[in-house]
């Protein structure tokens, strides 16, 4: 049976291409965000496009009112002050307009590493956001705490092509679970469309298996024609300042930084692997898939 399901965050990667699964099984989607030129091509597969903010209550709650299931997220606010009054008075919204909504399936994009509250970064935020989803009644929530997305390596390829190495401010020896971010829409859009969960739950999505920073550069460096391509942890004082050169703000700034330098603490690997949890693109797949093309442009 065909769903009514409205997506926020579809101008983003997980949110476009589940986007893109739902239209094409045939489902009633509507697709919410700012900046609505992003969406056209989802306009001409059939979707609806409502144009309104996050934090806008009403917006929110005439969306989700006649719908099945909706999926959610805490999306970044780069301009933010305060980062984390930010992220709750999104997350407040988020919930005034389930309740008064009544709709009953939610999936939250959430992270792993938001089991901790604090030191992890903006990932403190989707932490919140979990406890204060699972406190509303009659509604069924699924957090999907994804892994290190490998679409985060995109981000640096400005500086492999004009500096000749790959960085960020995390410890390029500790490994993590890094997952590509299709594999992450497929398992949203299958909860979405089947509504098989009752309560509050969680589920990990944590990739094929866990690479450092180090490992996943080598691969991209054999890929590009550059095997000794090397990976450089960047000093947390020069990758804030990049981050305040490109215009964010100081607080953001520091949460970003956080959440790089803290991964060696661990907190990214605080959910156990199991065959759940597990999806199958691999760093040598993305690569060859999605990265050497964008970088090949």
């Amino acid at each position: 049976m065909k769903k009514s399901i409205v997506i926020l965050g579809a101008t983003g990667t997980v949110g476009s291409k589940i986007s893109a699964i739902l239209l094409k099984e045939g489902h009633q989607v509507a697709l919410m965000a700012r900046h609505t030129e992003k969406l056209e091509q989802f306009r001409r597969m059939g979707a609806e496009i409502i144009a309104g903010d996050i934090t806008d209550v009403n917006a929110l709650t005439s969306a989700f009112r006649n719908a099945d299931s909706a999926f959610v997220i805490l999306p970044d606010n780069v301009k933010a002050e305060n980062t984390r009054a930010y992220q709750r008075q999104v997350t407040g919204t988020l919930v005034e307009a389930i309740e008064k909504s009544g709709i009953k399936y939610i999936v939250n994009m959430s992270s792993l590493g938001s089991h901790m509250h604090e030191g992890n970064g903006i990932m403190g935020g989707t932490g919140e956001q979990e406890v204060r989803l699972n406190q509303l009644d009659g509604v069924n929530v699924l957090h999907l705490r994804s892994a290190y997305f490998m679409e985060n390596f995109l981000r640096t390829i400005g500086l492999v092509k004009t500096m000749g190495f790959n960085g960020t401010a995390a410890d390029g020896d500790y490994p993590i679970p890094m997952v590509a971010t299709q594999d992450v829409a497929k398992i949203a859009a299958g909860h979405l469309t089947r509504l098989g969960f009752t309560g509050k739950l969680i589920r990990s999505v944590m990739g094929p298996r866990d690479y450092t920073y180090k490992e996943f550069t080598s691969i991209i460096g054999k890929a590009i024609g550059k095997p000794d391509l090397q990976y450089v942890q960047i000093p947390a004082d020069q990758a804030k300042q990049a981050f305040l050169s490109n215009g964010f703000s100081e607080d953001f700034a520091d949460n970003l930084v956080e959440m790089g330098t803290a991964i060696k603490t661990g907190f990214m690997n605080y959910q156990k692997r199991d065959d759940s949890a597990t999806t199958p693109t691999t760093a040598e797949g993305f690569v060859r898939e999605v990265y050497l093309p964008i970088y090949n442009k």
